[in-house]
């Protein structure tokens, strides 16, 4: 779209808030030299580039641009001080730091990275830091600092090597360090730092790390006589390891081994721990009604451990056990909407109804999904609170002309959408809660939906439902609805839980468009369908990508019973790991089947969907969708 057009849409639309600066003839002279410039860069023409580039100093991308010079000219220290001075508040300033620290150090300018050196979240940098201290003459107190990285076991980097040959040849390193870092390594399922590690210990230790790496290798072995024969101080640590693995390939093999000869070692509590808390996870994803005795034994559960617990015992239907697991959850854990359902299904199910009824009618207030089963079973409407945001004109004029935000629209002007993202997330970060709910209506009328929906959810504010679930290619999710006999609510809520309404969307495994459908599964959609297959880049057209969600959500639902629980789950994990979730002899209520979805995403997945077409029927105004008539039983 060129300059004149834009005018246009700007002028009949009245949709984007523009700064104030962005028509004007110098700006647009200045985008022409930054695309100009970049070429310069691309080709090396640094005469070219670094001329032109002068005349853009107030150009909102400059700091992008000088950055992108720089980081290739970490020599020029005068340069780089003068760029982390002045653009000290842009994120290219943190990059640029480390490339100029990488070269620093490459030059064993010790004190110069001493001096310029800021706390990162990257141990490696940590590693170039102590170094460069035990260089500066601090070697006990950088030594004394790098126990804590080695000892975690991981692979040596590069930066690190130097620290912690310092530490392998000093009398800092003890036995007890050695062992951990050892069995540190194996528990990240690294022999290849184990084996290195063990070769520090003396000639004496050294067999029992050879024991240690036979049975994390095959831990099938573990019934050998010959790896029990001697007890030091790590046989019962090795006992436990060796389960605990087992357990990834023969599940059924390590709970016999670990019930019938736990007593046989000294095990510390730790461990056992481990152990308990490995099994039952692992049963839990198997759907096994044995996980909850053994997260039972979990006496320090984290927050995971907890929820697993519930769903453990949610599995047997014990409601029993599921008051004893929400009993062990924190308060603030039992004040989430999903735990209030359980907690009031639990006392509808052991017969303490008017206090059930009372809990089910406080949490039919809340607008989610486990709010609307509530309401459902206390036969109440579903409540839809809806606060939109209030940013005045003014508010956002003022925050779209702050610089990063200026950086941000240009990036988008000049079709550099990754960076646009980049250049937003960062510049939101530095935002108040209210700043950001000015951003996110920002977002909205730059028609950036998923990022307003992405920043309104930074805001924790929930209650925009037009802002939250914009209501948008209605035209084509209503003639997919039509075609497929789906609901359209459903259809939105399905696009609005797959990419945020972003027609572009892409995801880590190659999903394409509003509806995330994979390359294949498209063509073969297609075909049935008997219409021609041109590239994957169709399934950025709306209209098709919606028809072919639509096909495919409608086959789904034929292979699974009609069911939209098992449909949506299939949606997301595939449909041969959803039959291998369905109950083998009995049936199982949908919600206790939706709570115990092995996957974590999947079963959050689910509930989001659901959840979803409720509010997307309230946004078309339409009221047929219920869900106590979506999840009925699944059967075997």
């Amino acid at each position: 779209m060129n300059l004149n057009t834009l005018k246009i849409v700007v002028w009949l639309c009245g949709l984007l808030l523009l700064p104030s600066v962005a028509l004007s003839d110098k700006l647009n002279d200045q985008r022409q030299a930054f695309l100009q410039a970049e070429k310069y860069l691309a080709e090396k023409n640094e005469t070219g580039f670094l001329a032109l580039g002068e005349s853009l100093t107030d150009y909102p991308l400059f700091p992008y641009l000088k950055y992108q010079w720089l980081k290739n000219h970490t020599d020029q220290t005068d340069q780089v001080l003068a760029f982390l001075s002045t653009y000290k508040n842009t994120r290219y300033a943190p990059s640029l730091r480390s490339k100029w620290l990488d070269y620093l150090a490459e030059n064993e300018r010790w004190n110069d990275f001493v001096k310029h050196y800021e706390v990162t979240e990257d141990s490696a940098d940590d590693c170039q830091f102590l170094w460069a201290q035990y260089q500066t003459g601090k070697q006990q107190q950088a030594l004394g600092e790098a126990k804590r990285l080695w000892i975690l076991g991981n692979s040596i980097e590069k930066k690190c090597q130097p620290l912690f040959s310092a530490l392998e040849n000093s009398a800092l390193l003890t036995s007890d360090l050695i062992w951990q870092r050892f069995e540190s390594a194996l528990r990240d399922n690294n022999p290849a730092v184990a084996q290195s590690t063990a070769f520090l210990l003396k000639k004496t230790d050294r067999k029992s790390t050879e024991l240690w790496l036979q049975l994390h290798q095959k831990p099938e072995l573990i019934d050998e006589g010959r790896f029990w024969l001697e007890k030091t101080a790590q046989t019962g640590r090795l006992f436990a390891h060796a389960v605990a693995r087992l357990a990834n390939s023969d599940l059924d093999r390590a709970i016999m081994v670990w019930d019938a000869k736990r007593p046989n070692f000294a095990i510390a509590a730790e461990s056992v721990q481990r152990v308990e808390r490995k099994l039952g996870l692992a049963l839990l994803a198997k759907k096994d009604k044995r996980s909850y005795s053994h997260l039972d034994k979990v006496l320090l559960p984290d927050e995971e451990d907890r929820a697993a617990k519930v769903r453990a015992a949610l599995l047997e239907q014990n409601w029993s056990h599921v008051n004893s697991a929400l009993s062990g959850l924190t308060s603030a854990e039992r004040q989430e909407p999903k735990w209030q359902y359980w907690q009031a299904r639990a006392l509808r199910e052991i017969g303490k109804k008017q206090e059930a009824n009372a809990a089910y009618a406080a949490l039919a207030k809340d607008r989610s999904y486990y709010g609307f089963l509530a309401a459902d079973t206390a036969n109440v409407p579903y409540q839809i609170i809806d606060l939109p945001v209030k940013s005045g004109k003014d508010e956002l004029e003022q925050l779209s002309e702050q610089p990063d935000f200026k950086a941000c629209w240009e990036f988008k002007w000049l079709s550099k959408a990754l960076e646009a993202r980049r250049q937003w997330q960062f510049a939101i970060k530095k935002l108040s809660k209210e700043k950001l709910l000015t951003a996110a209506k920002l977002a909205q009328q730059w028609q950036w939906d998923q990022i307003a929906i992405t920043t309104l959810v930074k805001a924790d504010y929930w209650d925009d439902m037009a802002l939250r679930f914009p209501v948008l290619y209605l035209n084509e999710v209503q003639s997919s609805a039509e075609k497929h006999s789906l609901d359209a609510a459903l259809l939105f809520g399905l696009m609005r839980q797959e990419s945020m309404m972003d027609k572009n969307a892409v995801s880590s495994v190659g999903a394409k468009g509003l509806m995330q459908l994979m390359p294949k599964t498209a063509m073969t959609i297609a075909q049935s369908l008997h219409e021609p297959w041109q590239s994957d880049n169709d399934l950025f057209k709306p209209e098709l990508n919606i028809n072919y969600g639509g096909y495919y959500f409608r086959d789904l639902l034929n292979r699974f019973g009609g069911h939209v629980a098992l449909a949506s789950a299939a949606y997301n994990a595939g449909p041969n790991r959803a039959k291998k979730w369905l109950p083998i002899t009995t049936a199982v209520p949908a919600d206790i089947w939706i709570e115990t979805i092995p996957f974590k995403e999947t079963r959050k997945y689910v509930s989001t969907v659901l959840s979803y077409a409720i509010i997307y029927q309230h946004r078309l105004k339409k009221g047929s969708l219920k869900l106590k008539n979506l999840l009925r039983d699944v059967t075997p």
